[in-house]
């Protein structure tokens, strides 16, 4: 009797301590399932605020299309008057395709340059032959003297001319097209005073002094005959490439890792030039947009930080928030303090806190990835974030995360881009600002180049959406089309536009 009774006893008392163990057990995931629901709540969060900061609904991208115009006319009425430069190139004359002949071009813009062949056929033949060679910049140059650099790539250049001359037989007269990505203050088409280095390059001795005639002196050191026709930059070699195969283009926009923007206006509304522009016709400007800037962007505390953390705070707004640059890393930004106020990452490890560690075209893959279990964002947060094991629900963030930052920006690209077509009296709406007298909608197109649109099918279908939503009808008229290599090829078009028989002005 006894024995049974301490047998009961033993039973029950096992029996409450399993029940003890298991309402112990109950609680602690009753309270993970909390923790985790705040988790995910907090995250959620930040997201929402995120995407409200980030709204581009249309009433606010037409506000930017007018401050663009307003900044625009600042720019063209006095020099310092706007944060848009609006520098005249002096390219009157853009390629119309019925140029003939071979010419050149030489594309420097960082430590390698690349000089060009291009063989015109005239009208209705396009362009009939290319060739292209890439050459390095010895690292030593780039901090030498503007004889030793521009010798070595005058020399460089001879040899090109003289391989391919070898074979398709000398030419008399050769004309070349200079893109020379830095930045400069022009006084004629084919002449401009270099204003700074960027990029690695210290060449003391090249500061106030025309980079064309330090070229040109170069090749006449070296024997070559050849005329430097022109200088530009790459955005105005993109409209000359684009006008080339469409002579509706109007104005060229580089949306890669930089950003800019130029167009043709009427010399008549260049105010700050008045009496020293001689044609009555259109004339090239080149914006430098990405330092546009109004009250009326959406800006976030995200952008906000990035800007104080860059070397160059309070400039560049613009291409702070459309460019190549920086898309990548806002989504950084945005992505490392949810996973610090949330966790929903598990434990974050030093890569995700690291600045510029999520580069634009990862930031794109990730948007762009539609397998049904997100494997490219899950790849890139193990091998780039060494980040492993997220869940499909947060890989879901990641990617609203990206579609937040990449929407906003092809939408404000579209609003710049209706801003300018405004400018011109093509976008549909009150009189124009540059004279022209309206009447039915005019076919317009605008050559864009760079790898962000290029390569970021998303991206441009946010372009195109937007665009459609400021313009409404007036939308099917307008035509966005991609170009390749205007800073090479464009640059040489320019070349045989400027030194054709039959140039005719914009």
């Amino acid at each position: 009797m006894g024995g049974g009774g301490g047998g009961r006893g033993v039973w029950f008392g096992v029996a409450a301590g399993c029940a003890a163990a298991a309402c112990v057990i109950a609680v602690a995931l009753v309270s993970r399932r909390v923790k985790s629901h705040r988790r995910w709540q907090r995250a959620a969060e930040l997201v929402a605020e995120f995407e409200e900061g980030c709204g581009t609904p249309v009433g606010r991208l037409k506000q930017v299309v007018d401050a663009m115009v307003v900044e625009m006319h600042a720019g063209l009425a006095s020099d310092g008057g706007s944060k848009l430069k609006m520098l005249l190139t002096y390219v009157d004359s853009l390629p119309h395709g019925s140029e003939k002949g071979i010419y050149y071009a030489l594309d420097l813009g960082g430590t390698n340059f690349r000089v060009l062949q291009v063989q015109l056929g005239g009208k209705g033949s396009n362009i009939l032959k290319q060739k292209v060679e890439r050459q390095p910049i010895p690292q030593e140059l780039m901090t030498s003297t503007c004889e030793k650099m521009f010798g070595f790539i005058a020399s460089k250049l001879k040899q090109f001319v003289e391989e391919e001359e070898s074979r398709e037989g000398t030419i008399e007269t050769r004309a070349l097209g200079f893109t020379f990505s830095f930045p400069v203050k022009q006084s004629s088409v084919s002449s401009g005073v270099l204003m700074k280095w960027t990029k690695g390059f210290s060449i003391e001795d090249a500061f106030d002094r025309d980079i064309v005639a330090c070229l040109q002196e170069a090749l006449t050191k070296e024997g070559l005959n050849m005329q430097v026709a022109v200088l530009v930059n790459d955005t105005v070699g993109t409209l000359a490439l684009g006008h080339y195969h469409d002579q509706d283009t109007v104005a060229a926009v580089i949306i890669g890792t930089g950003t800019n923007a130029c167009y043709v206006e009427r010399t008549d509304a260049i105010i700050k030039y008045q009496g020293l522009l001689t044609n009555y016709g259109g004339m090239v400007i080149n914006m430098e947009w990405g330092n546009f800037w109004t009250s009326h962007l959406p800006r976030t505390p995200y952008d906000v930080e990035l800007d104080e953390d860059s070397p160059n705070r309070t400039d560049q707004g613009f291409e702070k928030m459309i460019s190549g640059m920086y898309l990548g890393e806002i989504a950084r930004r945005v992505l490392f303090r949810i996973a610090v106020e949330s966790e929903v990452f598990g434990d974050v490890g030093s890569k995700l806190s690291q600045p510029f560690a999520l580069s634009t075209p990862l930031m794109a893959t990730m948007h762009e990835d539609d397998s049904a279990d997100l494997r490219e964002v899950k790849s890139i947060f193990e091998q780039t974030l060494q980040i492993p094991d997220i869940p499909l629900k947060t890989r879901r963030l990641v990617v609203k995360v990206c579609d937040i930052v990449s929407r906003r920006a092809a939408r404000l690209v579209a609003a710049g881009i209706v801003g300018i077509l405004k400018k011109i009296g093509r976008d549909g709406s009150g009189p124009s600002t540059s004279g022209r007298p309206r009447g039915q909608p005019r076919r317009t197109v605008v050559a864009v180049e760079g790898g962000l649109y290029e390569g970021y099918s998303l991206f441009r279908d946010y372009v195109d959406e937007a665009i459609v939503e400021i313009l409404g009808d007036v939308a099917q008229n307008i035509f966005l089309k991609t170009t390749v290599d205007g800073s090479g090829t464009g640059a040489a078009l320019l070349a045989a536009a400027h030194l054709s028989n039959r140039k005719s002005y914009i």
